[in-house]
């Protein structure tokens, strides 16, 4: 192998494994969702794999595009930033719709106390909400389009290092290495991505999370707004 092509892929591993490490965002919204809407491991990891795949296809597809077409790095670098902007705003949106969702259910489902009084002069008293049944239904809605979203949003979202180590093989006119390039760091980066959220998804079964199981879809839809919060104006 040439030893250039043997650089670009320590590099591609490398930075297929930090991206993905050092964004939140490629691993939380998997793992609060899947506590919240109680997702089977076996769902979770399908979900993570199909947004991993559509997170790094948009990518390469991208970069095959401007290689065909002669653009520039530079220019696509730019498209990616942008790009990466749009993901941001669509977890902020998601996380922030998600999370009132959950507070008006939260307020909904509060229960409060009747009393009742009987012939006799006997009273009991019983407690109930009004909204149960309306909320299930909002809530079966939310958990069918939920996978579909963040697979919306994955494709947007773009893997940066990409792109400037997968155009200087095919630069060069090495087809092979470019190929190798892009398959090792997507390989790396979904890897990195299901691994991370297997071992949270294993972790929190071993702990008691009832007392706050009540609250599992405000923490799941605060802490996706914070992801958006945190691509769009902290640069993680």
């Amino acid at each position: 192998m040439d030893n250039s092509i043997q650089i670009l892929t320590i590099t591609a591993v490398s930075l297929g494994f930090l991206h993905t490490l050092f964004g939140p965002d490629h691993y939380l919204p998997f793992i609060v969702l899947s506590q919240a809407r109680k997702w089977s491991t076996k769902k979770t990891m399908l979900i993570t794999f199909l947004c991993g795949l559509g997170h790094v296809l948009s990518s390469i597809i991208l970069g095959i595009l401007g290689i065909a077409i002669g653009i520039s790095v530079n220019k696509l670098v730019s498209v990616e930033s942008f790009r990466g902007t749009i993901a941001g705003w669509l977890f902020i949106a998601f996380g922030l719709v998600y999370t009132i969702i959950a507070l008006r259910n939260l307020a909904r489902g509060k229960t409060h106390s009747h009393t009742h009084f009987h012939p006799g002069g006997e009273q009991h008293e019983h407690e109930h909400n009004h909204d149960n049944a309306h909320i299930h239904v909002h809530d079966n809605e939310i958990a069918s389009a939920t996978p579909w979203i963040l697979f919306l949003i994955f494709i947007f979202g773009p893997c940066e290092p990409l792109i400037p180590i997968l155009m200087y093989p095919a630069a060069q006119n090495n087809i092979h290495g470019a190929v190798l390039v892009a398959l090792l760091f997507s390989a790396v980066t979904i890897g990195t991505m299901m691994t991370i959220v297997l071992i949270f998804k294993l972790g929190l079964t071993r702990i008691n999370l009832k007392p706050v199981e009540k609250f599992n879809h405000l923490i799941a839809g605060s802490l996706i707004f914070l992801s958006g919060i945190a691509i769009n104006f902290l640069g993680l």
